[in-house]
């Protein structure tokens, strides 16, 4: 099957679009897989047709993928309000890093991609983790 054409078609709507969304964000939809599903139904062999069980094939694996990621965002969400949630714990106790060397009292807390970053009342910041003494 020749799908050059889709490419080609998808690259340039793709060129055509603003930029609004992130490089992250999976451009394949139900759209998009439905109409390469057409394409390949167009462009197959007419002495050796697919059979329609391996349409419904691809079919049940690109809905258990969209399922998926659908199930990933929304395990996402939880995880950063369960990670607000510690953070707002934290906020006015006392914290000691593991080696004993900073402590202070919290007075925010930062989320970043390596967790929760309590900034102390003295300047300091520390990485919640493990180790940390919360009194």
């Amino acid at each position: 099957m020749d799908v050059s054409s889709i490419a080609a078609t998808n690259a340039t709507q793709q060129s055509n679009k603003k930029s609004a969304t992130p490089a992250s964000t999976p451009t394949l939809n139900y759209n998009t897989f439905l109409k390469l599903l057409l394409e390949q139904m167009k462009n197959q062999d007419p002495t050796d047709p697919m059979k329609s069980t391996d349409y419904m094939a691809q079919l049940a694996t690109f809905s258990q993928v969209e399922q998926t990621m659908i199930g990933n965002s929304k395990l996402d969400a939880l995880l950063s309000s369960s990670a607000l949630t510690q953070a707002d714990a934290v906020i006015g106790r006392t914290v000691t890093s593991a080696d004993g060397a900073t402590t202070g009292k919290v007075v925010s807390v930062r989320i970043t991609n390596d967790g929760a970053l309590a900034n102390l009342g003295n300047g300091n910041e520390i990485l919640l983790g493990p180790g940390v003494t919360i009194s």
